[in-house]
């Protein structure tokens, strides 16, 4: 079962990343781009995710993972459970979505960097 404190450390640690309270909901953004941001009550937690592959990722765990609300479905973002996540799981989805928004250099500066947390893992469809 994870919970916003096994990932809020990431927030900071990710080269650009910066954690930012908007609204009293905490969200991870590189620059403006945010690419994970958890609901008020921090049971939830939206993030980056391609939006071309997140109809499988929903259909693979519907109890896990959900679209979000319709306003936001032209954004490439999922929403998981947290409690429903371990809290390595959370971690990878925090740092593919972080992926997602840096610099492709920046990316494989980290990947050679942290050679056992390889982009996507083998349950997450790629």
């Amino acid at each position: 079962m994870a919970v916003l404190e096994d990932v809020r450390s990431l927030g900071t640690e990710l080269e650009r990343s910066t954690p930012v309270y908007v609204r009293g909901r905490l969200k991870f953004r590189v620059k403006q781009i945010v690419y994970v941001a958890f609901s008020l009550d921090e049971r939830v937690m939206g993030f980056a995710f391609p939006r071309e592959e997140r109809a499988a990722l929903v259909a693979s765990d519907p109890r896990t993972f959900h679209l979000p609300r319709e306003s936001d479905l032209r954004f490439n973002w999922v929403e998981a459970e947290l409690a429903a996540l371990d809290p390595a799981e959370a971690r990878e989805l925090v740092i593919d979505a972080w992926r997602m928004v840096v610099p492709q250099k920046i990316a494989r500066t980290y990947d050679l960097a942290h050679p056992a947390e390889p982009f996507g893992g083998p349950d997450r469809p790629r």
